[in-house]
């Protein structure tokens, strides 16, 4: 018995010292010149807006960030959640940021507890590791944005729920739940993970007996229902204000086929399932993509390995998994089949960033059950070396290909040293326009309005209060919209016969053009 008391220590303390590790791995992975790494663009800046609002003015906004897909918007709680870290650094985009990696750096923890209560130390080991140094998961956690916060609120739901299905208290079908809210609002997407939670808690709801068990599951589930009524609040008090424009635009997008895509759909589910399983192991798949084919092979490999050899518990969450996994890819598939297109820049891997834990915790179950396994007759411990030389190889992958220690546009230093040369250049009141019409200017409007300027509605202001200082920001991305190129000829047919304070390239590829107003 004692001997046994000092190895459940002894594997403890070791727990413990692997999970400090994974955490520190991945906090100086995050926090490593974390001022200059993050993009700034028009998201951002509105964002910053939305917050800084809320924080500086008490303004409580009803509607999330804008989606990409429609005229409709992602949920408000994103906002609130982000709320505390904008109070405490007075607005300061750094301080948002610094919020957002720690989420990163929790998620790894708790993707790390997910493995490990499936598959063993070794599961959960290898799992956090490999998300601890994903050059996705790592460049997600450095930017503001609103999917960036859901590895951690999917990877809770994930764990929470496992752990209610395993014998935990009812309670924590209630933290699943909150999980999947926060996955919903921080993208309308997220709501793809609602049935593969809901399905486990029916399933573990109906194998109880009828009795004070069953009861207290019945109302955690039913207590995180509410909690996800009572979310969505805001957005019916815009509604009923608003004239129901949410769910008339979401309407009219559904009713409108959705997103457009000239791909035949057996090759956009090939596409598609590529880019869920491949992403948080090897990145874009443009920019890898025999790697991106080999770790999709690897997940498939090791997922149909542990659905028919597993045992026990261990099997189950390999169904799970696999039961989840398959349903992203059908419904991302139909959902978003802008996902079938990628575009240089503009990335869409965040539509199924809930599924990036799951990944992760396949691999390590998969690779912990390849070092298990020895061929009979055999000495050498193949499975081991096998299983720590894929790691191996995952690790030195992603580790070769982190962010860069200064995003290409400069981010947030270099959005505020643009706006500080608009403020030198023309005296406010400032108009802003952008080209292409369709982005908004909000990544200058921030940093203007941060800095004290008076940023004036629409490209003139208003009759009371006319603009003196008229700014054009143009990106190159959008010269085929514009249907002119940025740094002059664009911007000069839209200012007519305004006259040219200063130009510069804020960044490579978006133009800042200063005119005098007239």
């Amino acid at each position: 018995m004692l001997a046994r008391l000092r190895a459940s220590v002894s594997d403890a303390s070791l727990d413990r010292l692997v999970l400090i590790g994974l955490v520190l791995i991945a906090a100086v992975l995050r926090f490593v010149n974390l001022a200059t790494r993050g993009t700034w663009d028009a998201d951002q800046g509105h964002d910053m807006l939305v917050l800084r609002a809320l924080v500086g003015a008490g303004e409580l906004p009803l509607l999330g960030p804008p989606t990409s897909i429609g005229d409709f918007h992602h949920g408000v709680l994103y906002y609130y959640l982000l709320a505390p870290a904008a109070a405490l650094t007075r607005g300061d985009p750094l301080g948002v940021v610094a919020a957002i990696a720690l989420a990163g750096v929790a998620a790894v923890a708790v993707t790390w507890w997910l493995a490990r209560s499936i598959g063993g130390p070794v599961a959960g080991a290898v799992a956090g590791l490999l998300m601890a140094v994903s050059a996705s998961a790592v460049d997600e956690s450095t930017f503001i944005w609103n999917p960036n916060l859901i590895a951690l609120s999917s990877s809770i739901a994930l764990a929470a729920a496992w752990r209610a299905w395993t014998g935990g208290r009812a309670a924590w079908w209630f933290v699943a739940g909150l999980g999947v809210v926060v996955t919903m609002h921080c993208h309308v997407l997220g709501s793809v993970l609602l049935p593969p939670v809901a399905g486990l808690w029916v399933a573990d709801a109906r194998r109880w007996h009828p009795g004070a068990m069953r009861a207290a599951r019945l109302r955690a589930g039913m207590l995180a229902l509410v909690m996800l009524i009572l979310s969505y609040v805001p957005l019916g008090i815009h509604e009923l204000g608003n004239d129901f424009s949410e769910a008339r635009a979401a309407l009219d997008f559904i009713a409108g086929g959705g997103e457009s895509s000239a791909m035949a759909l057996p090759i956009r589910f090939l596409v598609v399932a590529l880019r869920v399983l491949a992403w948080p192991l090897t990145g874009l798949v443009t920019e890898a993509p025999i790697a991106a084919l080999l770790a999709t092979a690897l997940v498939v490999g090791l997922l149909a390995w542990r659905v028919f050899a597993g045992v026990g518990p261990e099997r189950t969450a390999a169904r799970w998994f696999a039961a989840t996994l398959a349903w992203t890819i059908i419904a991302l598939t139909l959902a978003a089949s802008g996902l079938a297109t990628v575009i240089p820049g503009l990335p869409n891997d965040h539509y199924h960033a809930f599924a990036d834990p799951i990944v992760f915790a396949v691999v390590g179950l998969g690779l912990a059950a390849l070092a298990r396994w020895r061929p009979a007759g055999v000495s050498v411990p193949l499975g081991s070396a096998a299983a720590a030389g894929l790691v191996a190889i995952l690790v030195v992958f992603n580790l070769s290909r982190q962010p860069p220690a200064v995003v290409a546009d400069g981010g947030w230093p270099a959005a505020r040293a643009a706006a500080a040369r608009v403020i030198a250049v023309g005296p406010s009141p400032i108009s802003l326009t952008s080209l292409p019409s369709f982005k908004s200017a909000d990544a200058m409007r921030f940093p203007l309005v941060a800095a004290g300027a008076v940023v004036l509605p629409g490209s003139a202001g208003t009759a009371a209060q006319p603009a003196t200082t008229h700014v054009i920001l143009c990106d190159a991305l959008f010269e085929a919209a514009i249907g002119a190129p940025c740094g002059g000829p664009a911007e000069d047919a839209l200012a007519g016969d305004r006259a040219l304070l200063d130009r510069f390239e804020a960044a490579p590829g978006r133009w800042v053009s200063i005119y005098l107003a007239r």
